[in-house]
């Protein structure tokens, strides 16, 4: 038996994260990507597997719940939640923030942390 690797991209929702007043209160969208490592399932069940509707929804929560100051932050929270679920042993999570108030042009601005279990 070995290990599966899902991948789970571009998970957006509404978030009041940043370390400015007009972030907290307007809000911006943030998206996340994630690569989980699990061990290969032993039969065709999905209780074998990772259940990614029910990661999906779980990152979702985590975008719009408590505001932080640093995406890395949001990150980091991410991921101990999602390594802490049923047959992840490993997580990265990219948090996506193309809306930073930055004066120059740019495409995006991310974060990736990553989580393994001892």
């Amino acid at each position: 038996m070995g290990f599966v690797v899902v991948s789970l991209s571009g998970i957006t929702a509404m978030g009041h994260h940043g370390v400015l007043e007009s972030e907290r209160r307007e809000g911006q969208p943030f998206s996340v990507d994630l690569r989980l490592v699990a061990p290969e399932p032993d039969t065709d069940e999905l209780s074998e597997a990772v259940n990614y509707a029910e990661v999906a929804e779980l990152v979702s929560d985590l975008i719009r719940s408590q505001a932080v100051n640093l995406i890395e932050t949001l990150a980091a929270r991410i991921a101990d939640a999602v390594v802490e679920l049923p047959r992840v042993r490993e997580v990265d999570v990219t948090v996506h923030k193309p809306h930073a108030p930055i004066p120059v042009p740019f495409n995006d601005v991310t974060v990736t942390v990553n989580r393994r279990t001892p």
